[in-house]
């Protein structure tokens, strides 16, 4: 009897971590699972890069075309209503170019960087599901923000010399609404995705105190 329950307990203690193995694989995939179904999207966070992907492009491709890409240009009927808008702001007219202003295809530049960024954002949001998502798309949104308010800081302290010289409805039409959009959008993108990035944040906070204070039992 003492041997058969020695043995006994001896199989038990050997077989137990062959059971476990199998058990801690199925509980790791289904946590990686769990991780990638809880990325969070919002519709209007979506749909404003959905959107605006092509029109960034559209633009930097304006601004690196010049002059073909304006009026006269054998481009031009690509960018037709660049014709009014190349006079409304003068960052995106012939002033510009005959002076050699490189703001206009620097923020081009970076438009591309971001736009890349939008992209990278709803594939990983929509596609992939990972949880990088909500970070991709707060610097993006980031990126945004600061661009534009560099472009009305820009013409703030250079006295409009870009666009001072419209009548006040057409710089409220053409120029303050448009760009006003892509100060407000992204703000809210901001505030939106921060929301989400610091509760996964609180979340993995809470899961490690709690695995921390299981370990020391």
């Amino acid at each position: 009897m003492p041997f058969y329950g020695n043995g006994s307990l001896s199989r038990r203690r050997h077989s137990a971590p062959a059971l476990t193995r199998p058990a801690a694989r199925r509980l790791a995939r289904a946590a990686a699972r769990r991780a990638s179904m809880a990325v969070k999207t919002h519709t209007f966070v979506s749909l404003w890069f959905a959107l605006t992907v092509p029109v960034i492009f559209w633009d930097a491709a304006y601004c690196f075309l010049r002059p073909r890409s304006m009026v006269g240009g054998d481009l031009h009927w690509i960018w037709t209503p660049y014709a009014l808008y190349q006079e409304v702001d003068y960052v995106y007219g012939v002033k510009a170019l005959q002076n050699g202003d490189g703001f206009t295809n620097a923020q081009s530049a970076l438009n591309i960087v971001e736009n890349f960024m939008n992209i990278a954002y709803l594939y990983l949001a929509h596609v992939a599901g990972s949880p990088a998502a909500p970070l991709v798309g707060f610097a993006s949104a980031v990126m945004t923000l600061s661009k534009t308010v560099l472009y009305w800081l820009q013409e703030y302290y250079c006295g409009g010399c870009a666009v001072g010289h419209n009548d006040l409805k057409t710089l409220i039409v053409y120029w303050i609404i448009p760009n006003g959009l892509w100060l407000i959008v992204p703000s809210l993108i901001i505030w939106q995705l921060a929301k989400d990035i610091t509760g996964s944040l609180r979340v993995a906070n809470r899961a490690a105190v709690k695995a921390a204070s299981g370990k020391r039992q």
